[in-house]
């Protein structure tokens, strides 16, 4: 049925990009919106780069990543031989001394990829940096759409691997985050500041971690019947209004990151002492 809007078939089709068919309405402007709808992208993009340089920075730096008794989450568990020996620390030498660059390259790859392939983060990057598509309402600059069925976007398909992965990251996060109830000669029972910062950033990383679409699917997916299994439908529930935070956890985890990694960076590079709270 004719609607109205279709073009006729001698028509041009409407300037300023966009996926163009004859079953979407001929509208000639690139968009109708009159609101600053420019902004969120613009801010999106910019926050990822400002994460992107700085985190580039520092797993290059291999450099002020351990000062007892806190290690930065950037270079945690430390898997090659050339790391920093930290006591009871996650020292596990399986790159021995011919890996010559810095040790957080090999274990960046895991929670980078985890955020890389995340739901949330595809929409936030594809706005950002692509304009795929900038804003709702708003025609992209491109001239078709594939969506993610073609390389390399198709790898966006291994996020539920990049999951398992981060879980045991966050265990591993979790165990740096118990040994910083030392002081600075290993002795228990002790807490700074810096302990404080860690507190945070695991809560948020656990709490980033468990909104993940894929762990909603793995608690509570495939069930027919919740009522024949309540343990599950329980924390599908949990993890549902987790997921329903999704997006600011992912910020607030992305910010909480780079703080912790910052603060032992000012530790060990001697700008600053970890203040004693007991």
């Amino acid at each position: 049925m004719a609607t109205g809007t279709e073009p006729p078939a001698t028509e041009d089709r409407p300037p300023g990009g966009g996926v163009h068919s004859r079953t979407r309405a001929a509208i000639r402007a690139p968009h109708l919106r009159t609101d600053r709808w420019w902004l969120a992208p613009a801010a999106t993009a910019a926050g990822l780069l400002a994460f992107v340089v700085y985190s580039t920075w520092r797993a290059f730096a291999n450099a002020d990543y351990y000062a007892a008794p806190y290690v930065s989450p950037f270079y945690s568990p430390c898997l090659a031989e050339s790391c920093e020996p930290m006591r009871s620390g996650p020292n596990w030498e399986l790159f021995g001394a011919w890996w010559g660059v810095s040790p957080a390259i090999i274990i960046l790859i895991f929670p980078l990829g985890f955020r890389l392939t995340c739901y949330y983060y595809r929409k936030a990057y594809y706005r950002g940096f692509w304009a795929s598509p900038p804003a709702c309402a708003v025609a992209e600059p491109h001239k078709k759409y594939t969506g993610e069925t073609r390389f390399p976007l198709i790898l966006q398909n291994i996020h539920r691997y990049f999951f398992y992965a981060a879980l045991l990251v966050a265990v591993v996060l979790t165990y740096d985050t118990v040994l910083a109830f030392r002081d600075e000669h290993y002795a228990w029972g002790h807490m700074g500041l810096g302990t404080l910062v860690f507190l945070v950033n695991i809560a948020l990383i656990w709490a980033y971690t468990l909104s993940c679409h894929s762990c909603r699917h793995i608690v509570g997916g495939k069930l027919k019947h919740f009522s024949r299994h309540p343990v599950r439908y329980r924390m599908w529930r949990v993890v549902g209004r987790l997921n329903a935070r999704h997006m600011q956890l992912a910020w607030a985890s992305l910010v909480s990151v780079a703080l912790a990694d910052f603060y032992v960076y000012l530790v060990a590079s001697g700008a600053f002492d970890d203040p004693r709270l007991f």
